[in-house]
């Protein structure tokens, strides 16, 4: 699985932020709760791309503390309190997945609930006409997601941006590194 495993405040928090969506999908003003904050770790790196306007400067990245697997979502979701178990939540997440492909693939755009929707995007080379271009222009066809901008889950990067709290990946791992420290020191073996 790679990456650390959530702290014990991390599930917790993961568990408030799922009631607050469960609450808003059922119109329960979770206003009082907005100002706890959701930890989203910070990698800081320095631009090393030649000729680029922002050379040698710093620039934050979201550092992701573990990949959650599909398996690992679906198992998540069936303890939720959940009358139905983890291959239930499997088998509809995977008919799911293909039935949207699906939809995409017949021209459509797909709305996943009150996250946002999944749409496709072409990249390609331009032609001199309309009646120049054909699928050669084409280089790639690419799936897309649009997050959500109603009111209910306001998922627009200034709302995101307020309920979470930002830390220092690097400052995550000196923590980690003092405590085991800070442990040792005190196994004297004695």
């Amino acid at each position: 699985m790679g990456g650390h495993p959530r702290t014990s405040a991390d599930n917790s928090a993961f568990r408030f932020s799922y009631l607050c969506i469960v609450l808003q999908r059922w119109r329960i003003d979770v206003s009082p709760f907005n100002h706890l904050r959701m930890s989203v770790f910070i990698k800081v790196k320095k631009n090393t791309i030649k000729g680029s306007t922002s050379y040698g400067k710093f620039f934050g990245h979201v550092a992701a503390t573990t990949t959650m697997t599909y398996s690992e979502l679906c198992k998540h979701m069936s303890e939720h309190n959940s009358v139905y178990g983890e291959d239930l939540c499997l088998g509809v997440a995977k008919k799911l997945e293909r039935c949207i492909l699906e939809q995409l693939l017949e021209g459509k755009k797909v709305q996943f609930g009150d996250l946002g929707t999944f749409y496709l995007s072409l990249k390609g080379e331009g032609s001199e006409s309309e009646k120049d271009y054909s699928i050669n222009n084409i280089n790639g066809l690419y799936l897309r997601f649009a997050a959500n901008r109603c009111d209910i889950n306001d998922l627009t990067s200034k709302t995101l941006k307020k309920r979470a709290s930002f830390k220092n990946v690097k400052e995550l791992f000196e923590t980690t590194k003092n405590e085991d420290t800070s442990t040792d020191m005190g196994n004297t073996g004695d």
